[in-house]
């Protein structure tokens, strides 16, 4: 698949009242591979900063056209979901949005009014 900007931007002129971003495993690794070097998910094995930045756009982009926004993560994407969302979730604190944490792995995220 491709990265997830170029993703969206093939979208342009959908007119669902939702995002979900996917975020599985790195670009160019197979399942198997991603799955060995995560294994036992117990850390982050290898941050991937232009997938953190591109969910973080994607996910304000949503809200901001009042959209709300639910990012899906797979421990193959980084090594640790949990690790993951705190992050992002970080990330997007310096906006005014309100974002949630669901089992298993999701963060739903919408405006803050």
């Amino acid at each position: 698949m491709p990265p997830l900007a170029e993703q969206h931007a093939k979208m342009q002129g959908c007119t669902a009242v939702f995002t979900v971003l996917r975020l599985l495993t790195r670009l160019k690794m197979s399942y198997e591979a991603a799955k060995k070097r995560a294994e036992p998910y117990t850390k982050i094995v290898g941050e991937l900063p232009e997938m953190r930045r591109e969910t973080v756009h994607l996910v304000r982009q949503a809200v901001s056209e009042g959209r709300r926004a639910s990012v899906l993560v797979n421990n193959r994407s980084e090594g640790n979901a949990l690790l993951t969302i705190q992050v992002l979730t970080d990330q997007l604190r310096d906006t005014p949005i309100l974002c949630g944490f669901r089992w298993p792995y999701i963060i739903h995220c919408s405006l803050d009014a």
